[in-house]
């Protein structure tokens, strides 16, 4: 294809480029009709930061009660999926987690966190009989909380990326694929296949919405067709 006509249809290609863009995304969105789909991806980071606070013989034991590591993983996950806010999603895992603080799980709380295992087992001992903490204890929960908040915001943060980096993979494959897909419907053939290619690649961060597989497949067709102009 001449140069010159490539830049002739230019604004064509921009055009097909969004509309397939846009396509993409909303199938790798769609895909979370099933089981979550893309957004399962990401949650095994914050799993594993929770897990942090459970002891080793208690961590495989599947439980109703509501705050074992079963139920409070469940409820992460039920957030993670709905999309919940993220600052709100923390909250939550600190208010789940600190609600386990007693003279039992002291230890482990403590030796997860980095701070006196000791001290916060008197902490926890004062809260379940209401009584007043000591400057010091005040100040030794204080960076308990800021401690849990650091790990926690660690563990989301890299749940953020990874499944921001999982849908922007997925939507590059389902790009391509349809890209290829359009191509071979106008052609009957893969003669454009490196130039639909580069097309469905080129559209993959362009659009963040998505509609269904009708509009996807004729974003597709649409390639085929402005390559052939």
């Amino acid at each position: 294809m001449p140069l010159s006509h490539l830049f002739d249809n230019l604004s064509d290609y921009i055009a097909v480029a969004a509309g397939l863009g846009t396509a993409a995304y909303a199938l790798v969105d769609g895909s979370k009709a099933f089981w979550g789909g893309v957004s399962n991806c990401g949650f095994g980071a914050i799993e594993h930061v929770v897990k942090r606070f459970f002891p080793d013989d208690i961590r495989h034991q599947d439980t109703d009660e509501p705050l074992s590591l079963a139920m409070v993983v469940g409820t992460l996950r039920a957030n993670w999926l709905n999309g919940t806010a993220l600052v709100d999603q923390m909250a939550i895992a600190k208010s789940l987690i600190k609600l386990r603080l007693n003279e039992a799980t002291a230890p482990y709380l403590a030796k997860a966190t980095g701070v006196d295992e000791q001290g916060l087992v008197i902490i926890a001992e004062k809260i379940a009989t209401g009584k007043t903490l000591a400057p010091d204890e005040n100040d030794l929960l204080g960076r308990f909380d800021l401690l849990l908040t650091a790990l926690l915001d660690k563990g989301y943060q890299r749940a953020d990326q990874s499944y921001r980096n999982s849908a922007k993979a997925w939507s590059i494959a389902v790009s391509v694929v349809l890209a290829i897909v359009g191509g071979y419907i106008v052609n009957d053939s893969f003669e454009h296949i490196s130039g639909t290619v580069l097309l469905g690649l080129a559209a993959t961060p362009i659009a963040p919405v998505t509609k269904d597989l009708t509009s996807a497949l004729s974003a597709g067709v649409k390639v085929a067709q402005a390559l052939r102009k």
